[in-house]
């Protein structure tokens, strides 16, 4: 394991996605990170937890909102899969994480418990219409690690 000529040792890169094009541009950032220092990349796609929502269209019930979230964890580990495949091949280490629940809060759990050094992540999702997306100033307000946010350019975000 290298470090660089401050020092800093990276060891762990956290790659936060929602599977849209913005989150895809960090893409460059991770792999040179992990080509120029070995560092494992971490992937993580957070579920929404629709159990916590209010009813819409009526009432679910609970073997309803379990068959819900299994394909959801399904759907996460086959994109997970093609992400990982087509563009992370070339990373010396890569390990998938689904989680479900509120994704500024997943993004910082896994920071702590995987030990992260790095998070690299978009500056915002698909839909953002703002410099910041709400999870991307959660994290960055609240990380105990640096994170690197890779600009978003926001014509092409909002006419998609």
């Amino acid at each position: 394991m290298e470090t660089n000529e401050t020092g800093i040792k990276v060891k762990k890169v956290l790659w936060p996605t929602d599977f849209s094009s913005s989150a895809k541009k960090a893409l460059p950032y991770i792999t040179s990170l992990t080509m120029q220092y070995g560092a494992e990349i971490h992937v993580l796609y957070v579920i929404e937890d629709i159990a916590h929502h209010e009813s819409w269209y009526g009432e679910f019930d609970r073997t309803h909102i379990d068959k819900l979230m299994q394909w959801s964890n399904k759907s996460a580990e086959k994109r997970l899969d093609q992400i990982c495949g087509r563009y992370l091949e070339g990373c010396p280490l890569y390990i998938k994480h689904i989680a479900v629940g509120d994704p500024a809060q997943e993004i910082l759990k896994l920071i702590d418990k995987e030990k992260i050094d790095v998070v690299i992540m978009a500056s915002h999702g698909e839909k953002g219409h703002f410099r910041f997306g709400s999870v991307t100033e959660k994290v960055l307000k609240n990380s105990s690690v640096p994170v690197t946010t890779i600009p978003v350019d926001l014509k092409k975000t909002s006419d998609s």
